[in-house]
């Protein structure tokens, strides 16, 4: 499964222990991870600003994060209306990427979910969903 993981789920599995870093653990190792090139921009300037973790650090793992699927940022948002300009970004991403799903804890995403051309779900719920299916 293609999985696109948003900036809030990246940020929680690299800067804090718990559901968001096993949840990344299990993409990594049983499903396809794809990430937007918005989502790596705003998850360096989240830890740099937000958790004022050193570059150098921010910079390495912004490097693994690379190593896998990375979309460029698309030529135009998502139709899709959401209160913050900017997640119709990730939504074109995610879309551009061909995701099966997209993760994300942000309230403004969840909200369009219904109308969303990929499925939006929370940490949570696709945490759910992984382990009902094993």
């Amino acid at each position: 499964m293609k999985v696109f993981l948003d900036t809030n789920v990246l940020v929680s599995a690299f800067a804090t222990r718990g559901l968001c870093s096993d949840l990344f653990r299990s993409v990594i190792a049983e499903h396809e991870l794809v990430l937007g090139e918005v989502v790596l921009e705003e998850f360096r300037r989240v830890l740099t600003t937000r958790f004022h973790m050193p570059l150098e650090h921010v910079r390495q793992v912004e490097s693994y994060l690379q190593s896998y699927a990375v979309v460029l940022k698309p030529a135009e948002p998502d139709p899709i209306k959401v209160r913050d300009e900017a997640d119709r970004w990730v939504l074109a991403s995610a879309h551009n990427a061909e995701a099966d799903v997209l993760v994300t804890g942000d309230a403004d995403l969840l909200s369009v979910a219904a109308h969303a051309r990929v499925p939006i779900v929370t940490p949570r719920q696709f945490w759910e969903q992984l382990r009902k299916a094993r």
